[in-house]
């Protein structure tokens, strides 16, 4: 029978655990303990003591074994006893009785019993996971003494000089100055781009003319009443995209289409990719176009898109 180990799982619940004609082991509980000398730290713990005084049988140890062997109580009594008796045997015999984890026996020269704690376990439930560790130790103010203690005994003559500090802040003035310019360049060679756009699209327009006055000859005998038509030029710089086409009779085609379910379509020019640009109408204001750009994809066409330009 490992009479040890019963004692063992008795400890982590009581203070005090019987062993009847033999003796009690003992637990007391104990703070954390710093020791300033080696720098390190103790958890809560109980300390183990023996007392070969404490001998009369409490049933502790008995209900204890009788409950985890299965066997009655006076049974797991008889088994304490011929333990006791072998263990009194080695003791007299000069052997040290070693209890795993709970420590070690022994007579002195006396005749009485001595007893060494093992330190493997802490039986103190609230302490489980804590283990004990070695702090280094800080010198910081060792350091500041000793500082102090050279200022002392030989003086030190400190030359005032120019501050340097990091140029974050020239670094950062010199970005703005860079995203300034690159701003402005950007916005010229757009507006250059637009004006040279359009005023070759004018050019072509007036060709176009040209050429078509040169082929007609006009001889008007009887001059017709002049009539006057009330055209309403569409305005603004939102324009809703249709489609961009290569052909222009394709262009053609999709602007009669548009204007037969009610748009006020038109071209606005080719583009950069030599695209004729055909919009559903064009808005004075974004928020107005994208009210009818959100109308127009939830029911004619969900690529239609939003595109702002000045047109002349």
């Amino acid at each position: 029978m490992q009479l040890e180990t019963y004692i063992s799982d008795l400890l982590y619940r009581y203070e005090c655990v019987t062993v009847p004609e033999f003796g009690a082991f003992l637990t007391q509980r104990v703070p954390a303990v710093i020791n300033d000398a080696t720098n390190s730290f103790y958890p809560p713990k109980k300390n183990l003591s023996f007392n070969e005084q404490i001998q009369r049988n409490d049933g502790l140890l008995a209900r204890y074994i009788a409950e985890v062997e299965k066997i009655p109580f006076e049974v797991a009594n008889e088994k304490i006893q011929k333990r006791v008796k072998i263990l009194k045997s080695l003791l007299t015999q000069g052997e040290t009785l070693t209890f795993n984890n709970i420590g070690e026996i022994v007579f002195n020269s006396e005749g009485k019993i001595l007893f060494e704690p093992s330190y493997h376990l802490n039986y103190l439930t609230d302490s489980f996971g804590l283990a004990q560790f070695v702090s280094p130790s800080i010198t910081r103010e060792v350091y500041k003494e000793t500082a102090q203690t050279i200022e002392k005994e030989i003086p030190v003559a400190f030359t005032p000089e120019k501050r340097k500090s990091i140029p974050y802040f020239r670094y950062a003035a010199v970005a703005v100055i860079a995203l300034t310019l690159g701003g402005y360049v950007a916005s010229n060679y757009y507006v250059n781009q637009i004006e040279t756009h359009n005023q070759l699209a004018q050019e072509e327009a007036f060709q176009q003319l040209d050429n078509k006055i040169q082929q007609a000859t006009f001889v008007i005998d009887s001059p017709l009443p002049a009539v006057t038509f009330n055209v309403t030029k569409q305005t603004g710089n939102y324009h809703i995209v249709a489609g961009a086409f290569r052909v222009e009779e394709n262009c053609d085609k999709k602007i009669n289409q548009l204007k037969a379910e009610g748009f006020k379509a038109r071209k606005i020019g080719v583009n950069k990719y030599g695209l004729h640009e055909v919009v559903y109408a064009s808005y004075e204001t974004g928020q107005e176009a994208l009210v009818e750009l959100h109308k127009i994809r939830k029911t004619s066409n969900k690529d239609a898109w939003l595109l702002v330009k000045e047109l002349d």
